[in-house]
């Protein structure tokens, strides 16, 4: 069975989806006036594990990420690079794919953009004006009454009172209560906007996952996901707009991301600290930063450091080399093997990826002694066993390059340089010549280049070590 945390509850809970076999999934997308940075990583390969393993089970998944593509941050992005602002998230769309590709995340199954659902947003908000949960002061905004909502807080579990007293809002003229939030907002000359009831402007930002998670995947859905400084008060306030607009329970379970922190401090873009995937993909394969990601639970911190980043390499690298050399096309696995239900079990018990990481590196060690003609504990071929390593690193996201493709890359010295040292090795060796061979192995190896002789030849690869880019 299934165990998942709730943030609701705050606790693990047997996963029990409104409709059999079927998961409905809505996580929080990206506000594109900018490059992703690694703390949205975090929640873009989090999700994209989840969705991989509710598949793997025997699901049908539907994985909503939406994109707020129209708020204060575009407008004024876009006026500072002087575009409009459908260039910039144009552009900034294209580049988030782009990242989310390169670290191995999958599309979600619908990907809404705000713009696309301000109709829906309206409907929202009239139907919560109608039950006395929102109020138009004539100005042009409307904002929800916070106090209205009896559970307000049931997330987050602050405390309304508490939050009052010690609120330092801005105190707006228009509202009743300095916590209620917009609803819509009324448009300053030059910026886009929508038509609607309460005159021109364009949806606050809560609203629009309320809107579009009602649209994509009805009034009650399965999981919302996203990260974790979302739970307040972005995620409680779509709490507190969707069930008072639609009487129903609007998530079941609620699924947070632990932060990405340097030196102990969250990851971020307002506290200027922080990194683009882009940035740090220029200087590691996609697959490693996955590792790294993966090789936390996801809803603990993850410390981002140099050193983490090439220990992940290392240990990926185990991997590749435990199947690296093996015919492993058309080759069946034993879906029942012992490997696979310690797999699942970690998986199932709220995604232990670490657990499931150390399963896939006791694999790899019966691959490797089944390679080395010891008796494997199983008694498998190295071929079955390889497969099997792949089909359950898979699941994860992992080992999903040739070996050789993974095991080459990432060194300093290009490939034809290697090759070229490697033939005049061949050479050496023929003209028994050991001494030059050895030597040309000790310059290779300077470079983190391994070689790997073979009744097949001579293969290498560059060795990842922790300590070189220290």
């Amino acid at each position: 069975m299934l165990q998942i945390y709730n943030s609701l509850t705050r606790q693990k809970e047997p996963f029990h989806p409104l409709r059999p076999n079927t998961v409905q999934m809505y996580v929080c997308g990206m506000t594109v006036y900018d490059l992703c940075h690694t703390g949205h990583a975090r929640v873009l390969v989090a999700s994209d594990v989840i969705a991989r393993h509710f598949r793997h089970s025997g699901y049908s998944v539907n994985y909503v990420r939406n994109i707020t593509d129209i708020d204060d941050k575009i407008i004024r992005r876009a006026e500072e690079k002087g575009q409009t602002w459908q260039t910039l998230t144009g552009q900034m769309i294209t580049e988030m794919h782009a990242d989310a590709s390169r670290l191995g995340v999958l599309p979600p199954d619908l990907e809404p953009k705000a713009t696309d659902h301000i109709s829906h947003m309206v409907e929202m908000i009239s139907e919560l004006e109608k039950k006395g949960y929102a109020y138009a002061p004539g100005n042009g905004d409307v904002y929800y009454r916070v106090n209205r909502f009896s559970d307000y807080g049931k997330l987050s579990g602050k405390v309304l009172e508490d939050l009052v007293a010690g609120s330092r809002v801005d105190i707006d003229q228009a509202k009743e209560n300095p916590l209620d939030f917009v609803l819509w907002k009324a448009s300053k000359a030059g910026e886009p906007f929508w038509p609607s009831p309460w005159g021109e402007g364009r949806p606050g930002w809560h609203i629009e996952c309320s809107a579009m998670g009602k649209e994509c995947l009805g009034t009650t859905f399965d999981i919302h996901g996203g990260g974790p400084d979302l739970k307040f008060p972005h995620h409680e306030n779509e709490i507190a707009q969707s069930e008072a607009a639609n009487g129903a329970t609007f998530v079941n379970t609620w699924m947070h991301a632990g932060a990405v922190r340097i030196n102990k401090e969250k990851m971020s873009k307002s506290l200027g600290n922080f990194f683009t995937i882009r940035e740090v993909l220029a200087d590691y394969p996609g697959e490693v930063v996955r590792y790294f990601l993966v090789s936390s639970h996801y809803r603990s911190p993850i410390d981002y450091s140099e050193s983490s980043l090439n220990e992940a390499g290392v240990r990926l690298e185990r991997l590749y080399t435990a199947i690296n050399g093996l015919d492993l096309d058309g080759v069946a696995v034993d879906e029942k093997s012992e490997w696979v239900e310690r797999f699942a079990a970690c998986m199932n018990d709220d995604f232990n990826t670490p657990g499931a990481l150390a399963v896939l590196f006791d694999l790899a060690r019966e691959v490797n002694r089944a390679k080395a003609a010891v008796c494997a504990t199983s008694g498998a071929t190295p071929q079955a066993l390889g497969a099997l390593l792949k089909r359950l690193a898979n699941r994860l996201g992992l080992l999903e390059l040739a070996p050789a493709q993974f095991l080459t890359s990432g060194g300093t010295v290009d490939r034809a340089f290697i090759e070229k040292k490697i033939g005049e090795r061949q050479e050496a060796k023929k003209d028994r010549n050991f001494a030059l061979a050895d030597a040309i192995r000790a310059e290779l190896a300077q470079y983190n280049v391994t070689l790997e002789d073979s009744r097949e030849g001579t293969q290498w690869r560059i060795e990842r070590r922790a300590a070189d880019r220290q």
